[in-house]
């Protein structure tokens, strides 16, 4: 075996030049794959983090049909003061979750004393959620306002960017909400604006934050009646088993009707850009495509060129009693020889470009938010883009070896 790896280098090293512009070939495979893997992946964590952290969570409960009508934040699908008894108790029970935070949803009209626009309002407990949402404090642009001080108190308000920007609002301006109450009376309060939010994509994405004691007061509401819950489990990574898990410990509680009660939803269902995390996944398959097919055909077209060339050869070898088998074993140990190089050198250019682009800060803006990439590239990746190549040349280079193995020594000797 080791006489056969010995000749299959020496052959290489014959062709030189035909070896190189193969292994040339791999390489660009290689690196294009480990250089998008490492971009694509790092901008969805990044984004699925950004998104999650900072207003969504991981998941939310609602009452069963309030998603469906969430354009018009729908008051009669609240969840009343027993149900959220209910979900809490359900929720702290669980060791898979980190926190909780309950949340009034209401549509409103916001006025300085001069103008008036709509407004989409998030009432939240602050303590809970900061448990949730940790990224939103960096959200929120005031010069007075600080990480250090509590998130929000009664009667304080922060308020969306975009509609301070056009109602030329500022910090500690007065400000007034008017919002309908369930029974369609109408309500308003006075808050104080300690601060403007940065537009984030998603929904809440565009939302102003008030107090949960102001929200129940603005809309008359007796009782811990909430909109939503969201959640935030412990390991983002068995998300999928947490929701499953909470999912069937909820499906048991039913309406009057004998239907299901509450409805729970990932991240992924409640914003658009998991349409785009997948669309990142089809482009990052593709691309490993591309690499096999340039794999595929570089190492397919040298080794029947190698058999081509070298067919009084392959009959010398024959003459003297090397075994098909071992010859087939020749040629399979040259495609095995480009991939390794190939994909080691492929590897080595690719994780030393991710390691560059780390140094000089890619920067770009994502739904007018400044974002820094930090491409990484996890070594399973690594080691799965290596065994493809690898693979994937022993594969080319089955056809041609078979066709060497099978040459009869007489025919392969009278060949010009």
């Amino acid at each position: 075996m080791l006489n056969i790896f010995k000749l299959a280098a020496r052959n290489l090293r014959r062709y030189l030049r035909r070896t190189l512009l193969t292994v040339l070939l791999i390489v660009l495979g290689v690196t294009l794959v480990i250089l998008f893997s490492g971009l694509s992946g790092s901008f969805k964590s990044m984004m699925i983090g950004i998104i999650t952290d900072s207003n969504l969570g991981h998941l939310q409960l609602h009452r069963k049909g309030y998603v469906a009508s969430i354009d018009t934040l729908p008051l009669n699908f609240n969840l009343k003061p027993a149900e959220y008894a209910q979900l809490r108790e359900k929720l702290d029970t669980d060791p898979q979750i980190a926190g909780y935070a309950p949340r009034i949803k209401v549509g409103a009209m916001l006025s300085n004393f001069m103008e008036t626009t709509s407004v989409r309002i998030t009432a939240i407990d602050p303590d809970k959620e900061l448990v949730v949402s940790p990224a939103l404090p960096d959200r929120i642009k005031s010069k007075a306002w600080n990480k250090a001080r509590h998130l929000l108190g009664p009667g304080e308000i922060l308020v969306p960017m975009k509609i301070a920007n056009a109602l030329s609002i500022k910090e500690d301006d007065a400000i007034v909400l008017v919002a309908t109450n369930r029974d369609g009376s109408v309500n308003g309060l006075t808050f104080k604006v300690v601060g403007l939010v940065e537009d984030v994509a998603g929904p809440q994405g565009k939302d102003g934050f008030i107090h949960l004691q102001d929200a129940r007061t603005l809309l008359r509401i007796d009782g811990e009646e909430v909109s939503e819950v969201a959640v935030r489990v412990k390991d983002f990574s068995r998300l999928e088993k947490v929701r499953k898990h909470l999912a069937a410990g909820i499906a048991d509680v039913k309406n009057p009707g004998g239907k299901p009660l509450f409805e729970l939803h990932s991240w992924a269902e409640l914003t658009p850009f998991a349409t785009i995390a997948k669309m990142i996944d089809l482009l990052t398959v593709t691309m490993k495509i591309i690499m096999i097919g340039i794999v595929l055909i570089s190492i397919l077209n040298v080794m029947l060129m190698s058999v081509y060339e070298r067919v009084r050869e392959i009959g010398t070898i024959a003459a003297i009693g090397t075994s098909p088998m071992r010859i087939m074993g020749l040629f399979l140990a040259e495609g095995l020889f480009l991939g390794l190089i190939g994909a080691t050198i492929g590897i080595v250019i690719g994780v030393g470009g991710i390691a560059l682009l780390n140094l000089f800060k890619v920067q770009f803006t994502f739904a007018q938010m400044n974002l820094v990439l930090a491409p990484t590239i996890q070594v399973s990746e690594i080691l799965t883009v290596s065994a493809t190549v690898l693979f994937m040349a022993v594969a080319a280079t089955l056809q041609p070896a078979w066709k060497a193995s099978r040459m009869e020594p007489v025919d392969a000797l009278r060949h010009v």
